[in-house]
Formats: structure tokens, C-alpha cells, sequence
């Protein structure tokens, strides 16, 4: 069974908050896992609602009159005695009957029992919900597994990554079997990824081939999902996600419009990105017109890369040889779009929001982190040319820009030359969003309006 940190996630939730929990996230990201073993670790009687599996569940909420009707029903249909207290209801696929969470709150002011959501898709259907449950309902986002979680299933123990956190923290090299042993976790994490399923699949078979097959179905459930949109469109959305493996091996990783179609602009296919960005399924990166912050003002939403939302999906959508090419050390094209699709999947997980920068005169720096009014420029390198950057030597020699700190992730040992921090790429799973806490007070004069 795998063990991940939504666990204390869901835990904290239900014991400091009596307001329901909806997980959302794409398809197997392990939302519906997740709540089963809550209610079986807490000791509580799981009544699990599928929406999507059986729809005349649907008609338990027909024009009920009231939540104690609801109750009533839900008790009579399953055939089961609802457990004041030790109930832990689960509405499961709500994307398929959005209208539950309309009446969440009421359940909840209602007070017998907790209550747990689940569904995909539902940045896309939560949009045409009526009502919701602002402080009834908490929202947790689910992603697939990062790379700790995925060191950590595999065994490594919590004093390595203790020990190479502290390394990260105080910028000193790591033990180098520790390192050269980490190197090959992110190998097999880039062919694995942290879908729950190909990972146990890893877990239970050591075998590529098994776990290649099982990230092929999930990638079809991602196309069967894309078929179900509107008819005019949907085309356009699979065209798009056939070709982000192709798009992230180009020279730039951007995405060109023209490889779609080349007469249509980007506003025709705009509901498309934000389709597979909502729905999960893809992580747009967009370019800024200037290193500064706020990066949001600079955005251009026009202008960007478009990553896999699980690495090794990606990584299953090139040619077959790719396992043994990866797992052997070989270096090719492929390589730096995994590398940069893990660490832009990697930053989306701790909370960042995705930017990249690319200047004619200046040149491109793969990522862009803002902490509080800082901006950290991070580059990605998966050859042995990791100390080669112009761009990040250009921004940083750029007075007005004001940046301190650049990262360079790599396949190299920890060290430091003046305000450039090469990190090993195994680091990255402690590049987290902490906003340091400020107290603002602030009381006004109105003595004049008195």
C-alpha cells in the first residue's frame, strides 16, 4: 500500500474541520484510494456514492424536499444503517452529477455525519455549478506522486533524504553513493512517473513493459475524457494533446500554433489549452516579457510551453527503446523534455505557478519561481554543459532585473559559484513554496473625519 502525504493531508482535515473535503484532480492521480484508506485507518463506516459507475444514485436527490429526506434515501437504496458520528459518506465521481455539492452545505450544518468528494475534470464542471459551499467544503488539489513520495515508496529512508535536504539547505555536497544512487531514482521515476497505479504496477512487477502498458491505458481514459467534450471542439483539445511529446522535443519546447493548423490563430484554440489545463491533464508554462515581479503582469498568455501532467506518461509516448536508453544513462534529445517536464510537474505539485523567459537579445531561462517580491531563475540541465547558461548570466549581470539567486538543476553534485546554486536534479523535491509570514497592521486616522 502506498503511503503518501495527501494521507496526513485528509487526516488534518477531518480532525480540525467539520466542513466536507472535495479532492479534485486529473484521471488516477489516486483521489478515490486516498479516501478509502482514511476511512479504513480512522475506523469509520465508508458509504462510497459513485456517480459515474451507477446514475440512477442521481435520483436520491430529486426533488428532495429537504436533508433529512436525502438521508433517509441514501440509507434505504444502499441498504445500509447511516452511523451517527462514524460515518464517513463519499460522494465519488461528482463530475457526473455536479448538482451534489449544491447540497453539501446542508448536509454538512446538518451534523451526523462527514462527508468526502471526489471526481475529475472538475476545474472544467465546477464552473456551471450553481452555488458553492464557501466555508461548508474545503478543496484540496491532488497531483500524481512527486519524487520524495517516489523515493520514499521505493525505500529510501527519511535519513537520506534528511540528509540530503540538509545538503540542499546549507548548499554542501552530497555523500557521492547517495548521489549517484538518487541519480538513478529520478531515472526510474522519469519511466515510471507517480500515477498510483503504474507505480504499485513498478512495485508489484519490476517490469517496464507491464507499467508501460498500464500508463497506455490511462493515457486512452485521457482521450475517451477528451471525446466526451462538445463536438465542435474536442478534435482541436486530442489534437493538442497528441502533440505535446513532439512540441517539448523541439528545439524551443514551445508550442507552435502552425503545427496544428497553420491558418488558425491561438484564440480559436484557446478553450482547448484551458480544457486540458483544467481537466488535469497538461501544464501550461507561459512566457513573461521581463524577469520581474510581479510575474503575473507580464504575462503572455499567447506564448507557452505545454507539459505533461505526469512525466512518465510523457515519457511512455515516445519510441519503445526509451526505458533502456534512460535506465542505462544514455543521453539524447528526448532526455532534456523529461527533464524539464518532471521539474515543471514537480514545482506545479509544491504550489508554484509555471513561468518561463525568452528574449532575442537576452536568451531563455526554463523556469521562473517569484518568492515574495523575488524572482529565482531555474535552468535545466541533463548534459555534462551544465555550467553553460548565457541567458542566466545575462539576467543575472541585468541591474535592473534585482535577482540574487539562480538555480541550475542538473545531474551533478551540490556546489556554489558566486550567486549560482548547482544543485543536483533529485533537489528539486525540496524547491517549496514558503512564503515567509509578515504581520501587516495597519489603523487608520479618521480623527479629521470626526
Amino acid at each position: 500500500m502506498i503511503d503518501r502525504l495527501l494521507d496526513k493531508t485528509i487526516e488534518n482535515h477531518f480532525v480540525s474541520s467539520k466542513a466536507a473535503l472535495l479532492l479534485t484532480g486529473a484521471r488516477q492521480v489516486g483521489k478515490t484510494f486516498a479516501i478509502r484508506k482514511y476511512a479504513k485507518e480512522a475506523d469509520l463506516d465508508l458509504l462510497e456514492i459513485n456517480f459515474y459507475e451507477d446514475s440512477e444514485a442521481r435520483s436520491i436527490f430529486t426533488d428532495a424536499r429537504d436533508v433529512r429526506e436525502i438521508l433517509f434515501r441514501l440509507s434505504a437504496y444502499y441498504n445500509r444503517t447511516l452511523k451517527k458520528g462514524k460515518t464517513l459518506v463519499f460522494f465519488d465521481e461528482v463530475q457526473a452529477f455536479p448538482d451534489v455539492i449544491t447540497w453539501i452545505k446542508f448536509l454538512v450544518d446538518e451534523g451526523s455525519f462527514r462527508y468526502a468528494l471526489s471526481g475529475s475534470l472538475l476545474g472544467v464542471t465546477l464552473k456551471d455549478i450553481r452555488s458553492i459551499p464557501v466555508g461548508y467544503m474545503s478543496v484540496e488539489e491532488v497531483f500524481p506522486l512527486d519524487l520524495q513520495e517516489f523515493a520514499q515508496v521505493l525505500g529510501v529512508s527519511r535519513q537520506v533524504l534528511g540528509s540530503i535536504q540538509h545538503a540542499w539547505e546549507q548548499r554542501i555536497t552530497v555523500d557521492p553513493i547517495v548521489h549517484k544512487s538518487m541519480l538513478r531514482v529520478v531515472s526510474l521515476y522519469l519511466l515510471v512517473g507517480g500515477m498510483p497505479a503504474v507505480v504499485q504496477t513498478y512495485l508489484d512487477t519490476n517490469d517496464m513493459h507491464a507499467v508501460k502498458m498500464k500508463q497506455d491505458e490511462i493515457l486512452k481514459l485521457y482521450r475517451w475524457d477528451i471525446a466526451q467534450y462538445d463536438v465542435q471542439n474536442k478534435l482541436y483539445i486530442d489534437d493538442i494533446f497528441s502533440l505535446i511529446p513532439s512540441e517539448l522535443n523541439a528545439k524551443n519546447k514551445r508550442f507552435i500554433l502552425k503545427n496544428l493548423n497553420e491558418h488558425r490563430q491561438f484564440s480559436r484554440h484557446e478553450n482547448g489549452f484551458i480544457w486540458l489545463r483544467d481537466a488535469g491533464v497538461a501544464l501550461p508554462t507561459y512566457n513573461v516579457s521581463a524577469p520581474v515581479a510581479p510575474l503575473t503582469l507580464n504575462e503572455n498568455r499567447s506564448l507557452f510551453k505545454l507539459f505533461q501532467n505526469d512525466v512518465g506518461l510523457l515519457a511512455a509516448q515516445y519510441s519503445e527503446g526509451m526505458a533502456l536508453k534512460l535506465l542505462s544513462g544514455e543521453i539524447n534529445i528526448n532526455y532534456g523534455a523529461i527533464y524539464e517536464n518532471l521539474v515543471a510537474q514537480e514545482l506545479r505539485t509544491h504550489g508554484w505557478k509555471l513561468y518561463y523567459f525568452n528574449s532575442k537579445k537576452q536568451g531563455e531561462i526554463d523556469f521562473l519561481l517569484e518568492r515574495d517580491s523575488d524572482i529565482i531563475p531555474i535552468e535545466v540541465k541533463s548534459g555534462k554543459d551544465y555550467e553553460r547558461h548565457h541567458a542566466l548570466k545575462n539576467i543575472l549581470n541585468t541591474p535592473d532585473y534585482a535577482i540574487h539567486e539562480a538555480i541550475v538543476l542538473s545531474n551533478e553534485n551540490m556546489q556554489v559559484k558566486g550567486n549560482v546554486v548547482y544543485a543536483p536534479i533529485y533537489m528539486l523535491m525540496f524547491i517549496k513554496r514558503i512564503s515567509s509570514v509578515v504581520p501587516l497592521v495597519y489603523t487608520i486616522n479618521l480623527d479629521p473625519l470626526k
